[in-house]
Order: C-alpha cells, then sequence, then structure tokens
C-alpha cells in the first residue's frame, strides 16, 4: 500500500470486514430506511450528544445521508461504516474513520449504538475492529476518539479498549444546546499503544 501514499483514491480499501458478532460494512445504496428506523428507535439517546440527531429525519433525508456517505468512502474523505449483526443481519448502529488526515495517517473512530441493543458491548467490539482494521489495512499511525466529557459511556469504551486520554480540551465546542462544553480527546498510536 505505501507506494499509493500520495492519493488515497488509489488505496484498495475493503468493503466490509466481520468482528465476532458483527458485520461492519461500507454504507450502501439503499440503507437508508434500515438507518433510519436504527435512528428514530435511538432518538432520546441520540439527541444529547449528536448535532445530526436534533431533528428526525425523514426515510429520504437517510437515504440522502448514505449516498453521500457512499460517495466520501469511494474518494476516501470520510469512512462511514455500518454495524450489523451476523446472526439476524439487523443493523444495530453506525461508526466509522473521520476527519481523515491521509499525509499523517490518522483517522477519528466515531459510533453510536441502537438503542435495543446498547450497553451489550457492541459498540467496544465494533471499535476495536474498527482500530485493528485502521492499523492493518490503513497504516493508521494514530487512532483518536473525541467525545464530550460528560458523555461517560462514550469514554468508557476508548477506556476499557486502552486508549489514553491525552487531554481534555476546555471548552473546546459548543454542545447541541449550544453551551460550551469540554471534549475529550484518547488516541492509540503507533509504537506506543499498538
Amino acid at each position: 500500500m505505501s507506494h499509493y501514499n500520495n492519493n488515497p483514491l488509489l488505496l484498495s480499501i475493503p468493503e466490509s470486514f466481520e468482528s465476532s458478532r458483527l458485520l461492519i460494512r461500507a454504507p450502501q445504496w439503499g440503507d437508508g430506511a434500515k438507518l433510519n428506523e436504527a435512528v428514530i428507535e435511538s432518538e432520546n439517546e441520540l439527541k444529547p450528544w449528536m448535532p445530526w440527531a436534533q431533528a428526525m429525519p425523514t426515510i429520504q433525508e437517510s437515504e440522502v445521508v448514505i449516498r453521500k456517505s457512499r460517495s466520501k468512502y469511494m474518494d476516501r474523505s470520510d469512512l462511514m461504516l455500518l454495524l450489523f449483526l451476523k446472526d439476524t443481519g439487523q443493523l444495530i448502529g453506525s461508526s466509522g474513520l473521520h476527519r481523515i488526515n491521509w499525509q499523517a495517517r490518522k483517522f477519528e473512530i466515531g459510533y453510536w449504538a441502537r438503542t435495543a441493543y446498547s450497553g451489550q458491548g457492541f459498540i467496544t467490539e465494533a471499535t476495536n475492529a474498527i482500530s485493528t482494521f485502521a492499523i492493518n489495512e490503513l497504516e493508521a499511525n494514530r487512532i483518536e476518539i473525541r467525545c464530550d466529557a460528560r458523555n461517560y459511556r462514550s469514554a468508557r469504551v476508548a477506556e476499557r479498549l486502552g486508549f489514553t486520554l491525552e487531554g481534555i480540551l476546555r471548552n473546546e465546542k459548543c454542545d447541541v444546546n449550544g453551551i460550551l462544553r469540554d471534549t475529550m480527546v484518547f488516541a492509540k498510536v503507533r509504537g506506543k499503544e499498538f
């Protein structure tokens, strides 16, 4: 892969991979209805943390999100990943590698779980698999997890997986209500945690 370092479009990135319970894959046209169902079911858990979840989308709006995400996956600018239960095919959440810096091989993992499947270790499992994918397939040098300092559940995922809390950025962003909030920055870096 390294001889293509200067142009991520030339990277051959797998469309999917698996963990013990999950199929983790790039978005495909037609996934909008499944995504919409999961978002609407999870409204109460998403609203406090996700700016995009302040108004619930229509199925068409969710399909637009999927199609834009598919395009970004293909041009390597953002790698949204959907999480499906291998046993049933149920969409149980979304994750991905965002705010990519290909020169530095830096990626940020974001995630959310469908309400009915939260608290069962699926996000920890998915984040672990996605980290391994980034390290092995994308030659990651740095993987970050950033979260609102009040989002204990999100921070616990990073801690369980051995990410180092590098710092807390004070008054770094506004929350969904427009109030300044602190951001926890966790990371794993090549040569230290992997």
